[in-house]
């Protein structure tokens, strides 16, 4: 599990995107302008919540999260997306 210096606000809750994948389940491999963007990662760091919404997720759960939610940052050298906890579908 990766310690950042990040620190969400409220319901905002920092991701760490699973790679996305390399080859087909056929064993074709993908190029890189052909992958599709990930829809499930790790939890990395969560908000406090809002006042009546406290937070659902916790860290280290494997979330999916919809195709273009949030917002992709940089924290020393590894990619990670934040994003409203609304735009987490489940925990898996």
């Amino acid at each position: 599990m990766a310690k950042v210096s990040v620190k969400p606000l409220h319901d905002r809750i920092l991701v760490e995107p699973a790679a996305a994948e390399t080859k087909t389940a056929s064993g074709l491999y993908i190029p890189d302008t052909a992958k599709e963007k990930p829809q499930r990662g790790t939890v990395i760091a969560v908000g406090s919540g809002k006042k009546d919404e406290p937070i659902t997720v916790k860290v280290g759960d494997t979330v999916l999260y919809g195709k273009y939610s949030g917002t992709e940052l940089q924290v020393d050298g590894k990619d990670y997306l934040i994003m409203r906890e609304s735009d987490i579908f489940a925990i898996v």
